[in-house]
């Protein structure tokens, strides 16, 4: 490696030689003479030669200046909307599913439509037709159909609109560094958009995008009503190592809910399958099915119960070890004790809600604890219970630094 360095050194190097060689003392009385020689015919003419110096006129400074990063990036993307164009996927774009791909390349784009083309089956990966959920490997080639860019683009962003949010959103931050920010999620507050959803994570991380025009990915979900810790990449770099450590099942969740009636059983695991309900718009309901239904996928819960109030109210804590969609919702329901104001899983009839509990859904992503995408260190972070939570706690007793015996709970 050194020789074939020092072999590029060397070539500028017999570049900058030439350049001084000129100016070596040897080669003075050369140039002298040479000069001497071209002054004298040169003087005369110098009048006849000055509309040959047009080179002159505008100074260096005047040059066009090279475009940013950002602007070439812009005009990559109007060209990539003429015709079919190849994409080369970055090292720090390893990984990426290959809508969220799409996604940070084309920023203007409606996170719908692009969904549209993957199903499709518009895209090929290094030739092949690219399936919905496929991960990107760094080098391959993305073909990628024309794109609709002149479609109805989001209205412009206001400079204090977007300061209301970086604010909001620092208001809820729990922890951030370069790399990683957890959030402490409200309930009621979507993490993407949707039919009807005009407020979500995902929007509002618009407001912290940098100078390049990334922003913020998310790398988990929480729904909508549940409240509590989100974890979101900064950085492509952390997307794409966080986002393994979901996969892998490394990262450790514990939730807490407030659930009708008391388990016979204080602690347990729950093993099911589970998949979405037939004919279910929008947000889908799920049901417990068989190994080998279409579209089953296995979900795993471990609980604990901390508290009880009265045989009638039972705090439980829940480490999901997979990650489907409502599974704890789903879970609680399956062994009858569904979650206090749950309005798709809540099913005990003649069922009433306690003086002073709101009916609203009793589930928060309480803790996450998750390796550094950067340093490999943990981060253990904790969310505060959300209003109507703290109050259905304060009215019934219980105590938030009670010992956890989920903590002792397997982690697989």
């Amino acid at each position: 490696m050194r020789q074939s360095g020092s072999g590029r050194n060397g070539a500028r190097g017999g570049r900058a030689g030439s350049r001084q060689g000129f100016r070596s003392r040897d080669d003075k009385p050369v140039r002298q003479s040479e000069t001497t020689k071209q002054r004298a015919p040169n003087k005369p003419a110098s009048a006849k030669a000055r509309p040959a110096s047009p080179p002159r006129v505008k100074p260096p400074t005047d040059a066009p200046r090279q475009p940013t990063r950002a602007q070439a990036k812009a005009a990559a993307q109007e060209t990539l909307a003429t015709g079919v164009q190849t994409l080369v996927v970055e090292p720090d774009e390893a990984d990426m599913r290959i809508d969220r791909f799409l996604v940070a390349r084309f920023p203007q784009l409606a996170f719908t439509h692009i969904q549209r083309i993957v199903r499709k089956g518009e895209l090929r990966v290094d030739g092949k037709r690219a399936k919905p959920n496929e991960r990107l490997v760094a080098g391959q080639k993305v073909r990628v159909p024309p794109l609709k860019l002149d479609q109805p683009r989001p209205v412009a962003r206001s400079s204090a609109k977007d300061q209301d949010d970086r604010d909001f959103l620092k208001s809820i931050t729990l922890y951030e560094d370069k790399d990683v920010l957890v959030i402490n999620k409200p309930m009621g507050l979507a993490v993407q958009g949707g039919s009807g959803t005009t407020r979500h994570v995902d929007g509002l991380l618009e407001a912290l995008r940098d100078d390049e025009g990334q922003k913020p990915r998310l790398v988990h979900r929480l729904d909508k009503d549940t409240a509590g810790c989100l974890v979101i990449a900064k950085t492509r770099f952390a997307a794409s190592t966080l986002a393994k450590s979901f996969r892998s099942r490394t990262t450790r969740k514990i939730y807490w809910a407030l659930v009708a009636g008391v388990p016979r059983v204080r602690q347990g695991r729950i093993s099911t399958y589970l998949a979405k309900e037939e004919g279910g718009e929008g947000d889908s309901r799920m049901k417990v099915a068989r190994h080998g239904d279409e579209g089953a996928s296995h979900a795993l819960t471990y609980y604990a119960t901390v508290d009880t109030a009265a045989h009638k109210l039972a705090w439980l804590s829940l480490k999901p070890v997979t990650g489907r969609t409502h599974q704890l919702r789903a879970h609680a329901a399956h062994i009858g004790h569904p979650i206090v104001g749950d309005p798709k899983y809540f099913d005990i009839e003649n069922w009433e809600l306690p003086g002073g509990i709101q009916n609203k859904l009793h589930l928060l992503a309480r803790r996450i604890v998750i390796a550094h995408p950067r340093t490999g260190k943990p981060i253990d972070i904790t969310a505060p219970l959300p209003p109507h939570m703290q109050q259905s706690f304060n009215l019934l007793g219980f105590d938030t630094s009670r010992y956890d015996p989920i903590v002792d709970a397997p982690e697989a």
